[in-house]
This record gives C-alpha cells, sequence and structure tokens, in this order.
C-alpha cells in the first residue's frame, strides 16, 4: 500500500510539474524573444529559450518608439474603473439575490447566470452602436472616451455569482444581531457583510483587473486618437502594415504584464481563501 501511494504521488507531481511548464512556456518564449538581438533568428526551430544574442535594447526602442507611458495610464484608468464598478455593482446584485426573499428570486439568478453564455462577439455591435449614440467615445473627449470603454465591462455575470456564494456563506445571527444594534439595511451590508468577503473581492478584483489589462478587441474598436491608445492596443502599432519586428512586440508584451503580477502578488494573500467562496452550493 506504501509502495502504490508513493508510486501515486510521483505520477501526480510529475503531471503537475508537466502541465507547469507547459503552461510557463509560451511566457519563458516570450521573454527570451524580447531579449535576442537583431542577428538572432527568433523562429529557428527547435526554439531556443537562452538568447545567444542578449540585449536590452528591444526594451529601450520600446519605450522610444511608442508612447508607453501615455498607454499605461490609460490602461490603469481603465482597469481600475472596471474593478471598481465590478465590485460595487456585482456586491450590490449578489446581496438580494442571497440574502432577501422577493418574488422571482430564481428566475432573476438564472437569468444572469445565462449571460455567462454569450460571447461578447455576438452582443458587440448593438453595443457599440448604443455607445455611438451615447457619444461615449474618444472623439468627443477623454472622460467620454473611458467611459464608453468601461461601461460595457461595468458588472459581470461571473462577478454576481460570484459574490453570492460568497453572501451565503455568512450566519443569519450576524445580520440579526445588526439589526438589532439599530443598522439598516445598508449599514449591515457595508459595515457587517462587506467586510466578511474581502477574499472573494479579491479574487473578483483580480480576475476584471486580467480581464480589463488585457482587452484588446473593445479598445480597438472604440478608440480613434493614439493618445487614448491602452496598452494592448498601443503595442500593436508597432506591428507595421507589411512587417512586424516580433522583438519589440516580446519587449512590449512582457512589461504590460508586469502591473497584473505586481496586482496579483498584492491579492494574494486574499487570494486562495476567496476562491473557495464559489465552490460551495447555492
Amino acid at each position: 500500500m506504501k509502495i502504490n501511494l508513493r508510486i501515486s504521488k510521483i505520477l501526480t507531481h510529475v503531471i503537475l510539474i508537466t502541465v507547469s511548464l507547459l503552461s510557463i512556456f509560451p511566457f519563458l518564449w516570450l521573454m527570451s524573444t524580447s531579449l535576442k538581438g537583431g542577428g538572432e533568428d527568433i523562429f529557428a526551430y527547435p526554439p531556443t529559450i537562452f538568447p545567444q544574442d542578449f540585449t536590452w535594447v528591444n526594451y529601450v526602442e520600446v519605450w522610444q518608439r511608442v508612447n508607453f507611458i501615455g498607454y499605461f495610464i490609460n490602461s490603469m484608468i481603465v482597469a481600475g474603473l472596471t474593478v471598481v464598478l465590478n465590485l460595487i455593482l456585482s456586491s450590490l446584485a449578489a446581496y438580494p439575490l442571497a440574502r432577501m426573499q422577493f418574488g422571482g428570486k430564481k428566475f432573476f439568478f438564472f437569468a444572469i447566470l445565462a449571460t455567462i453564455m454569450v460571447p461578447f462577439q455576438s452582443i458587440m455591435l448593438p453595443v457599440y452602436i448604443i455607445t455611438l449614440k451615447l457619444h461615449l467615445t474618444d472623439s468627443v473627449n477623454a472622460v467620454m472616451g473611458y467611459i464608453g470603454l468601461v461601461m460595457p465591462f461595468a458588472v459581470s455575470a461571473f462577478g454576481i455569482f460570484l459574490m453570492r456564494q460568497a453572501f451565503l456563506k455568512i450566519p443569519r445571527e450576524l445580520e440579526e444581531a445588526a439589526i438589532i444594534d439599530g443598522c439598516n439595511v445598508f449599514q449591515m451590508f457595508l459595515k457587517v457583510i462587506l467586510p466578511m468577503v474581502k477574499p472573494t473581492l479579491a479574487v473578483l478584483a483580480v480576475f476584471t483587473f486580467i480581464g480589463s489589462w488585457g482587452e484588446f478587441l473593445w479598445p480597438s474598436i472604440m478608440l480613434t486618437k493614439d493618445s487614448m491608445f491602452t496598452l494592448p492596443v498601443g503595442i500593436n502599432n508597432l506591428q507595421g502594415m507589411f512587417s512586424a519586428n516580433w522583438r519589440y512586440i516580446a519587449a512590449g508584451s512582457v512589461l504590460s504584464t508586469i502591473p497584473i503580477l505586481i496586482f496579483f502578488l498584492a491579492m494574494q494573500r486574499y487570494f486562495i481563501s476567496g476562491e473557495n467562496d464559489g465552490a460551495i452550493k447555492g
């Protein structure tokens, strides 16, 4: 039995290590490409992970060729607003679905969940038309441009579901005690309920930040001014009509992942425990 258990553990670790290496390999190749000089073939087969012509010049060139700081600030504004709105709106929508009783609650909940199956690309045209009708474009001014980028992603069915599952774990006795102490519904929600679901809020913030930071399709359609470009759209400018310097694109892509890593590390202590909040049966 002990031998079989050890073999099982070894096989499990081998599988996990293999899957991890396969998952991280594209990023390693991306980083390797960003550090290769012009005299080295980046499309060599088999690919070389360790650069033979090591150089930092690609990062310097990216910094000089495009308005990287401007793109970075735009992405931070859009991602930050998207995260804040998702945390607020998802929590407000999830709380009554988890803690209150009203007619049609299950219908509304399953209707919200059903929207997860609808890809954004299928509704992108009507959303784009609505955005144009409301003048939420960067051709009006920068503020309206930011609003147009953020509003379609201000709340998500995934966020509502995740927060609902977290609220379901909170004992009702806490709400009753808060009411006895004189709290109204809003005070109870803000001062008692929300502090208890901080890990879930952190998980939602991380997923929302990653999704917003890497969004390319919607900004590329909505934005017309170079000064309003987010990082994914701005980095795409490094690709010309007839040629592309993949070393610069790789360097820009590596730089754009740094904020995601920093944000995740800042939320890491909440992330593990918060992941389990959406796993209970609701």
